[in-house]
């Protein structure tokens, strides 16, 4: 465990650093939600995925855009992030992602994992796939009941065991989300995922946010979330591929200690995002409201609104909440993430303080 003092030197570093992102941003993710349809219907989907409607663009359109991303910022240190709804449920995804591929540009997934088998995951390796993360969250009876999915886990487990038979990717990665059903599952996922030898394990928090507001029970408690969080830190004492999400402050008594850098949210400042329909906004997790889109690519070109636009993000959320602006720790936390801010109360979803420290 790092000394305090430390900490406080880092952090202090990492504050001022987020002051300058402020002014001079750096595109560094690019997130592409290629469709809203999903073949699962999860409980804490914040995109209300499933069997809907999407409006979607076409592969000539992201070409389009992508080229001109490219042209406009170059693909030195870009990741293209893809996601949905599934991702693999377009049938014209392989065209899409060659394209992306054949510009230069780097790209990782997450994928529920259902869909692919090794003819999937060779495709995959051939579009130029470098990273990939799939979703299991608990043991077969809680994820395929969170995901609404009957036989959900073992295909998901399939999926992982095709990815790591074809080989060749940078990172396979599971990424498990947490709730009070499931916390118990914890150990036994461990124990899988290292008999199988994947690259690393994702774990996260269950948000109040989404369809999750609807079921209340799968909400962590506090002595969940402690749980949570010691068990992660034994985990990377251990040396084990184990990480905690980029979400959240954690205090003095976490940060450093669950993942591999302090909190910092990078929306609109490392982070842009492309909606199903083409809209522009930050981070996809973030609540979908009319101010926070900040124009449309099939309108508007891209540097431009990066360059101009996304100060709804360029800011400190703390400043809207007199407690938040009160607290000590508002020089490191900032008023938290922002897909966990109340855009309507002006005050966070969750925060650690009088849980973790």
């Amino acid at each position: 465990m790092l000394n305090v003092q430390t900490k406080i030197n880092d952090m202090n570093k990492v504050r001022q650093y987020r002051e300058s992102l402020k002014v001079t941003p750096q595109l560094k993710h690019l997130f592409l939600e290629l469709t809203l349809r999903c073949n699962e219907k999860c409980l804490h989907c914040g995109s209300s995925c499933g069997d809907v409607h999407s409006e979607e663009l076409t592969p000539t359109q992201y070409q389009k855009f992508l080229a001109e991303v490219k042209g406009d910022f170059g693909v030195e240190n870009k990741m293209l992030c893809i996601t949905g709804g599934e991702p693999l449920l377009r049938k014209d995804f392989f065209d899409i992602m060659g394209s992306a591929a054949e510009l230069g540009f780097h790209w990782g997934m997450t994928s529920n994992g259902t869909l692919i088998d090794d003819s999937v995951a060779r495709d995959l390796k051939r579009v130029g796939m470098d990273t990939i993360s799939i979703s299991i969250d608990g043991l077969a009876e809680h994820h395929d009941a969170f995901r609404r999915t009957p036989n959900g886990w073992q295909k998901a487990m399939d999926g992982i065991e095709s990815l790591l038979r074809v080989g060749g990717f940078h990172a396979v990665q599971a990424t498990t989300v947490v709730t009070h059903q499931n916390i118990g599952d914890l150990d036994e996922l461990y124990r899988i995922f290292n008999d199988m030898d994947i690259d690393s394990w994702r774990i996260v928090n269950i948000e109040p946010m989404g369809r999750a507001k609807q079921y209340p029970e799968y909400l962590l408690t506090e002595d969940d979330y402690k749980y949570m969080f010691e068990y992660i830190r034994n985990k990377r004492i251990a040396g084990e591929p184990v990480t905690y999400g980029c979400s959240h402050y954690l205090g003095m008594e976490y940060e450093r200690e669950v993942r591999d850098w302090y909190f910092l949210c990078t929306a609109g400042t490392y982070i842009a995002s492309i909606m199903a329909n083409g809209d522009i906004t930050a981070c996809l997790d973030i609540e979908r409201r009319p101010e926070h889109i900040q124009g449309n690519i099939l309108k508007d070109r891209f540097k431009d609104v990066w360059e101009n636009g996304f100060k709804e993000f360029r800011r400190d959320l703390c400043e809207e909440n007199e407690k938040c602006a009160s607290c000590q720790e508002r020089q490191y936390c900032h008023g938290d993430s922002f897909h966990s801010w109340d855009f309507d109360k002006h005050e966070p979803l969750l925060c650690f303080k009088d849980i973790l420290f």
